[in-house]
C-alpha cells in the first residue's frame, strides 16, 4: 500500500453514469416484493429485477390508464382463448 495517494483527477459521485431518462432514487420495498422479483429473474436465468420492478410499474401505470371498456374487451379475449386451448 502507498503512504500516500493522488486523488486530483478523481471525480466525485457514482462509478456508473445515470443513462438519459433515468433517475437514480433509493426506495425501500417490502421483503416479499424484492424477493418475487428476484426469484422471477432467476427462473428465466438472470437479468435484472430492477429492471423487472420498472416493467411491472410500467405495465400498471398503463392498465391504470387504459379505459374501463378496453380492459374488459380485452379479458374476455384472453379468456375466450384460454378456453380454446383447453378444448
Amino acid at each position: 500500500m502507498e503512504a500516500e495517494y493522488d486523488f486530483n483527477q478523481g471525480k466525485r459521485g457514482a462509478i456508473e453514469p445515470i443513462l438519459p431518462g433515468k433517475t437514480r432514487i433509493t426506495i425501500c420495498l417490502d421483503d416479499e416484493v424484492l424477493a418475487w422479483c428476484r426469484e422471477q429473474v432467476h427462473l428465466v436465468s438472470g437479468g435484472n429485477y430492477q429492471t423487472l420492478i420498472n416493467e411491472v410499474l410500467r405495465q400498471h401505470i398503463q392498465q391504470s390508464r387504459e379505459p374501463l371498456e378496453e380492459i374488459l374487451r380485452r379479458v374476455v379475449r384472453e379468456e375466450l382463448e384460454r378456453i380454446e386451448h383447453n378444448l
